[in-house]
């Protein structure tokens, strides 16, 4: 283990008010800026949400794997010719296309990737999410365009007025703090989806593993 916080969604508990709650099964790490004191600030924020999702993956799947470092995800998508050699040590961005790379070269598991044009259609993937949580329990990992800023999805929360996503954000900097902390000041948070921008398009990446036993 890594010393981070897991599960921080915890304390943000089930969405208030009526409804229904579809939560992340298992433990996961907290990965964010400056987390193993590699500088990432202004551009890390997809390699944090894929660690985080990774160490879902390597708790949760009986797996060896280790969650890779910001340079080993960069040599990855260089091998796969996904990205050109000059993309090693550079302060690119990724999203959850190639998110889905790696987690398929190193845990030889499928992602499905959900696409939308704009924040306005998010609602449209409601039902897929909650079958995700459902079915599979994984982190899932959030980007955009006009949104740039890349996020872990964890929990999806339904009631008669729409459908919130329980975010997890990676761009927080500092030292561990608690789990209350982090919830006080906004970097995990029920976020509704009419909150999310109406101009940007939305690409997420939901780990299709091994559907969970049923009770």
């Amino acid at each position: 283990m890594s010393g981070l916080l897991t599960n921080v969604h915890e304390t943000a508990g089930i969405a208030k008010g009526s409804g229904k709650t579809y939560l992340v099964s298992g433990q996961y790490e907290y990965y964010h800026y400056l987390c193993d004191g590699f500088d990432d600030r202004g551009w890390g924020c997809g390699y944090r949400t894929l660690q985080t999702v990774c160490s879902w993956l390597t708790d949760n799947q009986n797996s060896d794997v280790k969650v890779p470092s910001i340079r080993e995800i960069q040599e990855i998508l260089v091998q796969l010719e996904d990205k050109p050699k000059g993309f090693l040590g550079s302060r690119q961005w990724i999203g959850s296309f190639e998110v889905c790379l790696v987690i398929d070269k190193l845990y030889d598991i499928p992602c499905k990737i959900l696409h939308v044009n704009q924040g306005d259609e998010l609602q449209t993937l409601v039902d897929t999410l909650v079958l995700h949580f459902q079915k599979f329990g994984s982190p899932v990992m959030m980007g955009g365009d006009v949104d740039a800023s890349s996020k872990g999805i964890v929990g999806i929360h339904v009631d008669n007025r729409g459908a919130s996503l329980l975010v997890v954000d990676p761009h927080y900097v500092g030292k561990e703090q608690t789990k209350e902390f982090l919830f006080n000041k906004g970097w995990v948070k029920w976020q509704r989806l009419s909150d999310f921008i109406s101009g940007s398009f939305y690409n997420l990446c939901l780990p299709q593993v091994k559907a969970k036993e049923k009770n």
